[in-house]
């Protein structure tokens, strides 16, 4: 298909080109067709990593060429055998830490397909949702206030619609769209305005588009080329490990020449204390921190998204775990987002509605409890009608039960009519001619409709503005004043509807000889005719209440914000205990009134903010932080994006959520739930935990390898292990332990903590501490090995592989010590982490594999030992865990716990 100015064609030459039709569509053997032809609609990406690749970045390590060029002296000194050990082990750590970023780097690649976004079709003239990868040319597509555009499209049909065209021109004031031709030879992209091009979004209005281009074919693909993935930005925890390592390479420098220096003052070979240095250096910096970090962050977010919670940026996994207020929205999150319309208010009569869900299967009853048929009352068929008229979801039987595509409240709408025999096609005689699309601040919209001789405007929305914009009220014997007391007696059911904990929606009618020219909400939303209210009902969600009570026990206060009318939120806040005796209730009006400083005051003791608009949430996010709280914050339309980027925390939703939410978003929650929220805080505080635990046992082993060797130099005894069995220790035993400690279940109590302050050091709370001691208890058992074996006449082979074998043995030993800085082992279960099983014993068998495998004995100077010996090897191993227990039993009787 040659490329083509599509903005110059008019909708009926642009659909014949494409083969489509407008209003269906094509259908779905055309469009899997089409996906063959024209291929994926996605940007080309810079292909992953190679294996190869991979491997040639580990080897360009500073440490890993510092041992490289030891393998190379060993070799020009004649110790060849030490040489190839020593590359043996550089190339075995490399494939080790290929493995481990292959892992991260297929985990965090698994995380991005599934926070690719997605589009709505018209094929075959049903609605679909499908992977925006799936359009293809010819494919209509419908766009509402927040979506992200999914190909380059001309428009067909457009209401009040206005796309954010900044990622393509630069431009950050949105820009107007209007279907007509464009007339004009060559137009900029920025004046195309019957056009829509892929990665833009729609920041207003609702629209209709012929997809025309899709993939490296769009604007935004002619460009590609010059656009380059950014790199990922280091976490502050990475940034921190990044920071050690230096303190720590510089503190090793230090070592090493002390070291080298007291072992030559004592007379040592000069080349084997060459090697213990260059040895000891590899051992005193964790060169491996930052791959278990990265691959411990990596299957981390994984295991939040098998719980539904997709983060989109690394860091907010750290955040989550100092969260302090989790401010969230009502509907949807807090309650199921099952809306259904179950009283109606029509024409001064009330009705019950039967029937849950989606299925449009119930009954009408009167105020007496009689059934009645809702089309032979006036008052109710034009209610339901309007209802219908003026929502854009749609109804779909799935085979397997029916679900809404579009906005769950005017799905409840849709249902309602479609009990009382009300489909689309009953009311296709009644075609929409403009309309005025919502807008969260006016809390309304306005669809007009044609009748033939005239025309009919439906506005819905919040009851207490509609009203103000109404002059008359329906009653039975037809339109009659809107007087005060009438008023009064309105916003009287109104309240009684909220307080039940049900939503209330408007509904208004005008009519008029014509559509208005240009209809705005000064000019079409007034002098309204009002019809009545649906009630909905939208039930908390079973698990809402432990997650709020699970937050309050670890600290975290859960702060609900709502647009819903003020005794709706305070009835579900309070079933759900989020609202208290003494707790304040804030609204939109009453914030508009307060001054940054007043609101700074009230927001510590407000948990329920109704009627709010999505600008309040900015405000009240401020506030919030401007007391050093943590704030993870919800949302779901366009505007909550400044409010989600705002928050230390933004969560979108992934049901309701539109994509400019989600791209200003932290972490997206699929299925839209609150306890979604409080598991991925759980979660966070795992992960965070589970790191801690890996850099406590990597940094005291590294410390135990070296007090080993610096107290047996300064005590004359020369080194108590060789260099191959330092780097063996550093590389090989220690690495699947700290990796497998990354895999940690969530800890008891770990939601019964208050959170941890940001910026904390990883060293507080007494981990400095532990890494020194259990580090030197580590190092001294190896070094007693030594001492023993050397006073019992051992020679010096069978003095080292004694100390080998009980530091291999603690350090593995040790591996169970960190899992709980306070738990007992026998509380925390030694099989409840798999891995970590798996992990000592993969390390155990390496171990005596150097031991007892004659061709490995000589390389690693290793010798066999006596029974007698092993009982020495495995009684000084398990000292560390005693000691450890010890100190856990001590912690926990001084805290009387």
């Amino acid at each position: 298909m040659e490329e083509k100015n599509w903005y110059s064609l008019d909708v009926q030459e642009t659909c014949r080109e494409l083969g489509t039709d407008p209003g269906e569509g094509i259908d779905g053997g055309e469009a899997a067709g089409r996906l063959r032809d024209f291929g994926p609609n996605v940007l080309r990406e810079k292909p992953p990593r190679s294996l190869l690749s991979m491997f040639i970045g580990q080897m360009k390590e500073i440490l890993v060429l510092i041992l490289i060029a030891a393998a190379a002296v060993s070799g020009a000194l004649g110790e060849w055998e030490d040489s190839v050990v020593i590359l043996i082990i550089v190339v075995l750590n490399a494939a080790i830490g290929v493995y481990q970023e292959n892992k991260a780097e297929n985990a965090l690649r698994a995380l991005k397909e599934m926070t690719k976004p997605s589009a709505k079709v018209v094929r075959g003239g049903k609605v679909l949702q499908v992977s925006a990868a799936e359009v293809v040319p010819g494919d209509v597509i419908l766009l509402d206030a927040g979506d992200s555009v999914p190909a380059d499209a001309r428009l067909v049909e457009a209401a009040s619609l206005q796309a954010n065209e900044s990622a393509l021109t630069g431009e950050s004031v949105p820009v107007e769209k209007d279907p007509a031709v464009i007339e004009a030879g060559q137009v900029p992209v920025g004046d195309r305005k019957n056009m829509l091009f892929m990665g833009t979004t729609i920041t207003a209005g609702r629209g209709r588009a012929v997809v025309v281009e899709t993939g490296m074919k769009t604007q935004l693909g002619r460009i590609a080329q010059l656009l380059h993935e950014a790199v990922p930005e280091p976490t502050p925890l990475q940034k921190r490990l990044g920071r050690l390592g230096k303190v720590l390479g510089i503190a090793a420098g230090v070592i090493v020449a002390l070291v080298f220096s007291i072992g030559l003052w004592r007379g040592e070979d000069l080349l084997e204390m060459f090697m213990v240095g260059i040895s000891l250096a590899v051992a005193a910096v964790p060169e491996g921190l930052p791959a278990v970090v990265t691959i411990v962050l990596a299957l981390g977010v994984t295991r939040m998204s098998r719980r539904r919670a997709i983060i989109r940026k690394l860091p907010a996994v750290e955040t989550l775990g100092t969260a302090t207020v989790i401010c969230s929205d009502k509907t949807g999150t807090l309650t199921k987002n099952e809306m259904t319309v179950t009283q109606i208010y029509a024409a001064g009569r009330l009705f019950g509605v039967t029937g849950g869900g989606y299925a449009p299967r119930g009954s009408f009853f009167d105020r007496d409890g009689n059934e009645i048929r809702p089309l032979d009352d006036e008052g109710l068929r034009l209610l339901l009608t309007g209802g219908l008229l003026s929502s854009d979801a749609n109804l779909e039987d799935t085979g397997k039960g029916h679900r809404v595509i579009g906005d769950p409240t005017e799905g409840a709408l849709v249902v309602a009519a479609a009990k009382a025999g009300l489909s689309r096609e009953a009311v296709a005689d009644y075609p929409r001619l403009a309309e005025i699309p919502f807008d969260s601040r006016r809390k309304m919209m306005t669809t007009f409709h044609d009748l033939g001789k005239s025309v009919r405007s439906f506005t819905k929305g919040a009851p207490d503005v509609l009203l103000d914009r109404c002059t008359s009220v329906l009653n039975r014997q037809g339109a009659a004043p809107l007087d005060d007391q009438t008023r009064d007696r309105l916003l009287a059911v109104n309240s009684q509807f909220a307080s039940g904990g049900q939503r209330v929606l408007a509904l208004a009618t005008r009519l008029w000889p014509r559509v208005p020219a240009d209809p705005s909400p000064e000019t079409a939303e007034r002098d309204l005719t009002f019809i009545g209210f649906f009630a909905i009902q939208d039930p908390p969600r079973p698990e809402a209440k432990e997650a709020v009570a699970m937050c309050r026990r670890a600290g975290i206060r859960t702060v609900m914000i709502t647009g819903d009318h003020r005794e709706t939120a305070a009835a579900v806040a309070g079933e759900l205990d989020i609202l208290r005796p003494g707790d304040g209730i804030l609204t939109g009006d009453q914030l508009e009134r307060m001054g940054e400083e007043e609101l700074k005051k009230a927001v510590n003791s407000v948990t329920v903010f109704a009627r709010v608009s999505p600008d309040h949430k900015l405000r009240i996010v401020e506030a919030l932080k401007y007391h050093g709280h943590v704030v993870a914050m919800t949302g779901d339309g366009v505007n909550d994006a400044p409010a989600l980027k705002r928050a230390d925390i933004g969560a979108a939703m992934g049901i309701t959520g539109t994509e400019v939410a989600k791209e200003a978003s932290d972490m997206v929650l699929q299925d839209d739930n609150f306890a979604t929220i409080v598991r991925a805080v759980e979660e966070g505080r795992t992960i965070y935990n589970n790191i801690r635990s890996s850099i406590q046992y990597l940094l005291s082993c590294n410390t135990g390898e070296i007090v080993a060797i610096f107290s047996s130099l300064l005590l004359g005894l020369g080194s108590p292990l060789n260099p191959i069995q330092i780097l063996w220790l550093n590389l090989v035993t220690d690495g699947p332990p700290a990796l497998a400690l990354g895999l940690e279940r969530p800890q008891k109590g770990i939601m019964n903590r208050p959170p941890r302050r940001p910026g904390e050091s990883l060293f507080s709370g007494g981990v400095g501490v532990r890494i020194l001691w259990q580090g030197i208890l580590i190092g001294l058992m190896s070094l007693s090995a030594y001492w023993l074996a050397l006073r019992w006449g051992r020679s010096l082979e069978e003095a080292r592989t004694m100390a080998f074998v009980t530091m291999a043995m603690s350090q593995l030993v040790h591996s169970f010590n960190v899992r709980s800085m306070d738990q007992s082992l026998a509380a925390i279960g030694i099989g409840t982490n798999r891995s970590l099983l798996y992990a000592f014993a993969a390390s155990t068998a390496a171990l005596l594999m150097v031991v007892f495998t004659p061709f490995l004995r000589g390389p690693f100077e290793t010798v066999l030992l006596r029974p007698s010996d092993w009982a020495v090897v495995f009684g000084l191993s398990v000292v560390p865990l005693v000691a450890v227990e010890i100190s856990k039993l001590a912690g926990r009787l001084a805290a009387g716990k």
